[in-house]
């Protein structure tokens, strides 16, 4: 059986070579105004102490806490490098630069907790609540970014046993190869010759500069091809490619829908607020322990102590944060 062939576009509406729409924004723009909707939809039931006013004041600094979150907690914790990386193009700062590397959830989680504080603090609101409600949306929100991974191709799965009936093979795998397997790149050849080149010319470019611009962009043109439903070249890189495991969409299923599913059942009722949140945060790390089970880790990282990725450790430290935590809280008051 061959594995599905990754052939999605990440633009949802492209304007020009370089820019356009991209589904991975309007995955963040979904869970933005999913908090949104779901703040007016507790104050219509009476159930927020938040102002229609307040709802879209505290969605727009929820939105950048997660975006400043995200990208600093990638930087600090995936790839430190980027703080001191500059170029020439825009926006000429690494850290800037959301398409080198991305997100980091557990960073726009710690972005988000910190904003229900400072903005119910300023507005007198209670901050758990805030919390609960940025919990229940945020779990939306983790799904379509999840989903926009795989769309992207990016955060792949684990090499599989190619007869999974869901196994997905991901052009976009060719795009690390001129620097972790350049030994694998002759075995393009075929697909750079349906692309108009001579397969003596790549070979030789290759064995010369894998990481020369020649080589990068027709990299970048086979994957283009696929996109754009070229069937030969297709057909050239599926001979090539490991079967994965779709991570992503694991991902999506335990950190989004499954998460969500749980939040939501406690909103049911009346229940004291923190308790979305603490089901939130304990759950998390726990799903996403088990997603990075079958999901590659960063390649400029690897595998790390007892063969765990950086976001599995990452897990286990916020979840015993949330248990230290919890065990403060329940500690009796002194008597003085």
């Amino acid at each position: 059986m061959l594995a599905f062939l990754h052939h999605f576009d990440p633009y949802a509406v492209q304007i020009g070579d370089q820019y356009g729409v991209r589904w991975y924004g309007l995955s963040y723009l979904a869970g933005f105004l999913a908090t949104y909707w779901f703040i007016l939809w507790l104050i219509r039931r009476g159930r927020s102490p938040l102002s229609k006013t307040q709802a879209g004041d505290a969605v727009f600094w929820l939105a950048i806490a997660t975006v400043l979150g995200g990208r600093l907690g990638y930087c600090l914790m995936y790839d430190p490098a980027l703080f001191i990386y500059f170029d020439d193009s825009f926006p000429f700062w690494g850290a800037l630069a959301i398409n080198r590397g991305g997100m980091s959830a557990h960073g726009g989680i710690a972005g988000v907790l910190l904003t229900c504080y400072l903005y119910g603090r300023k507005h007198k609101l209670p901050a758990l609540h805030l919390a609960d409600i940025c919990a229940t949306s945020g779990a939306i929100g983790i799904f379509f970014g999840r989903i926009a991974n795989f769309i992207n191709g990016e955060l792949v799965g684990r090499p599989c046993d190619p007869n999974l009936p869901w196994a997905v093979k991901f052009p976009q795998d060719i795009l690390a190869w001129p620097e972790y397997e350049p030994q694998r790149l002759k075995d393009l050849a075929q697909a750079v010759q349906l692309l108009g080149e001579s397969s003596t010319t790549w070979l030789d470019k290759v064995a010369s500069n894998p990481l020369s611009g020649y080589v990068q962009h027709h990299l970048m043109k086979i994957v283009s091809a696929v996109q754009e439903g070229n069937h030969a070249v297709a057909e050239a890189l599926q001979r090539v490619l490991l079967p994965r495991h779709p991570s992503q969409l694991y991902e999506a299923g335990m950190e989004g829908l499954l998460l969500f599913l749980a939040c939501a059942a406690i909103w049911r009722r009346p229940r004291s607020p923190g308790l979305v949140s603490i089901c939130f945060l304990t759950l998390y790390p726990l799903v996403r322990f088990v997603g990075e089970q079958f999901r590659m880790p960063d390649a400029q990282i690897g595998y790390q102590l007892l063969g765990l990725t950086r976001g599995q450790w990452l897990s286990l430290f916020m979840l015993l944060v949330v248990m230290a935590g919890l065990k403060l809280l329940r500690r009796p008051a002194r008597r003085s």
